[in-house]
């Protein structure tokens, strides 16, 4: 049954539970980052899980390639009230105090548009290679300091994979997995070289999805040690014996230039060799 009365976070339990992880969250491997299971009520994520559109529902925005297949939407007229209301709560004032306290970093500040984030599906066979986020802003001009992922997932099943992976800054192992399950919240702190992923295609069956909401926060300027060089946008790294290029279209340099030549250039030139 859905509750008439709107969820509303509550500040002395979000403080109360910063103060208890924020150790755990600034020691974390392989990077800063915190699992907390059954964050909210169950019958919030219920509310949004029944209003969450299906792959076919809306005008998702589409990626695949070899790096990524995927579905995601950032656009509020294709989210449902219930969706809608705890987006906000996650930019509120409340929520962002919480973050500043569990994460030691001050100045935190919301993003309205949902810029890369918003709705995240996946189909069966669907991945996202492991990478670094963009780590600015364009339209606010702002560096991204953290990810919010939180998992809607009822029912998911080890085998189902859809693991979130995390691994070193040298690309060399993965260091953690985190299955991702209904009402799982994951906090991570995002840098030049924080990387992680869902490497593996989905195994779930036909008509399952991996769903998620995602939200990233920013501050004016960050630690230096944080970024590698310029801004840049999603940055994917192989891992292992993986290849990420896509593949060539098969015209090489010299087919391409002998396309541009017109043909009867092509034919002075094979008579004189005639001679």
């Amino acid at each position: 049954m859905t509750s008439n009365v709107m969820f509303r976070v509550d500040a002395d339990k979000l403080n109360e539970l910063a103060l208890k992880h924020r150790e755990e969250y600034a020691n974390a491997k392989p990077f800063p980052h915190i699992v907390i299971d059954n964050f909210f009520p169950e019958e919030v994520l219920d509310n949004i899980l029944n209003e969450y559109p299906k792959a076919g529902d809306i005008d998702w925005q589409k990626f695949e390639n070899k790096s990524e297949k995927k579905l995601a939407n950032k656009h509020e007229r294709y989210m449902g009230d219930n969706t809608r209301a705890l987006l906000y709560q996650l930019n509120s004032s409340t929520f962002i105090s919480f973050l500043e306290t569990l994460t030691g970093i001050n100045g935190i500040i919301p993003d309205p548009h949902f810029e890369g984030g918003g709705l995240h599906q996946i189909e069966r066979g669907g991945y996202l290679k492991v990478h670094a986020d963009f780590n600015r802003h364009t339209k606010m001009r702002l560096d991204r300091r953290l990810n919010l992922l939180l998992y809607l997932n009822k029912d998911w099943k080890e085998e189902y994979g859809g693991y979130l992976e995390l691994w070193d800054t040298d690309m060399t192992r993965c260091e953690k997995k985190i299955l991702p399950i209904f009402n799982r919240f994951v906090l991570f702190t995002t840098t030049d070289f924080t990387y992680h992923g869902h490497p593996e295609p989905l195994t779930c069956p036909e008509g399952c999805t991996r769903k998620s909401l995602a939200l990233y926060y920013y501050t004016n300027g960050r630690p230096a040690e944080e970024i590698k060089g310029n801004e840049h946008s999603t940055i994917f790294k192989a891992r292992p014996g993986e290849d990420l290029k896509e593949k060539s279209s098969g015209m090489d340099v010299k087919t391409f230039l002998k396309k541009c030549v017109p043909p009867i250039l092509i034919d002075v030139r094979d008579a004189l060799t005639k001679r």
